[in-house]
């Protein structure tokens, strides 16, 4: 679960990052886009299967853009997408995983 979320900084099971990361159920990645703030479709391929939601946080202040193709992408792999600023995206992404849901979250940290 994650902890707590401010400008720079996650905190997820008690471990502060200062850097994006990826959330899985069973582990955290950092997460370096090929193009900064634009998450390309190669960004994602790297996520297992059987995810059934993806949890995009895209800033503090929605910076981080998240283009069409790279969300009909995921959608045709069967994968809900779900986009909103990081401080509302981290309480979505444990709010799903409570739920029991299969959720990925890419958490973009500043802007």
């Amino acid at each position: 679960m994650i902890d707590s979320y401010t400008f720079g900084s996650i905190v997820i099971d008690g471990k502060e990052y200062n850097h994006d990361v990826i959330v899985y159920k069973d582990k955290i990645d950092s997460w370096w886009r090929e193009q900064g703030h634009n998450v390309t479709i190669d960004d994602l391929k790297k996520l297992p299967g059987g995810i059934e939601v993806f949890v995009m946080g895209n800033g503090a202040s929605s910076c981080c853009a998240f283009p069409d193709e790279s969300k009909k992408y995921l959608e045709k792999k069967g994968i809900e997408v779900i986009i909103e600023d990081t401080g509302m995206a981290y309480k979505t992404y444990n709010k799903l995983v409570k739920e029991g849901k299969n959720v990925a979250g890419g958490f973009h940290l500043t802007c």
